[in-house]
């Protein structure tokens, strides 16, 4: 199963558009993950039109969206759990990994957003993933996001920058 993981659009406050080839893995993808920070309705409806398969939640920029805080989906034998990260810089990988930890279940990964910068770091046993910008939002110095090949309990992931 191929996962496109993004975050962090900021569609329409720090970027236009989604950049073309980030819309050609959504569509390549089996499923979807979005960390949060659309930053608009209309980002949100554009993400969602690109994938039959979608797993989001709201980040600090998102109020005007219907999206829970924290969501679960599991796929090819491994539990994501999702949460944008939204709070302070301190403490945001111990304060993620205890959410991921709160949700889990057999096989888990965390996916965040928040920060722009991307990670796949290891937290209290816990695997973090964050795909940075989608868009490249400042401080991201280019748009990136991640895709994870994820097959019988297995996770590979692979950065996909712009």
């Amino acid at each position: 199963m191929r996962v496109a993981i993004l975050s962090d659009t900021h569609i329409p406050s720090r970027a236009r558009r989604l950049p073309d080839w980030v819309g050609e893995e959504i569509e390549r993808a089996d499923h979807t993950i979005h960390a949060g920070d659309f930053d608009s309705p209309d980002a949100f409806g554009s993400i969602e039109e690109l994938t039959d398969s979608l797993t989001a939640v709201g980040g600090n920029m998102d109020r005007r969206l219907d999206l829970p805080a924290v969501e679960t989906v599991d796929l090819g034998g491994v539990r994501f759990v999702v949460t944008h990260g939204t709070g302070s810089i301190e403490e945001y990988e111990t304060r993620v990994a205890t959410t991921v930890t709160e949700h889990a279940d057999g096989p888990t990964v965390g996916v965040c957003g928040h920060t722009h910068q991307l990670m796949d770091t290891t937290v209290e046993g816990v695997r973090l993933l964050n795909p940075g910008s989608a868009t490249g939002a400042s401080p991201a110095s280019k748009p990136s996001m991640l895709v994870a090949d994820v097959d019988d309990g297995a996770v590979k992931v692979t950065v996909q920058e712009g």
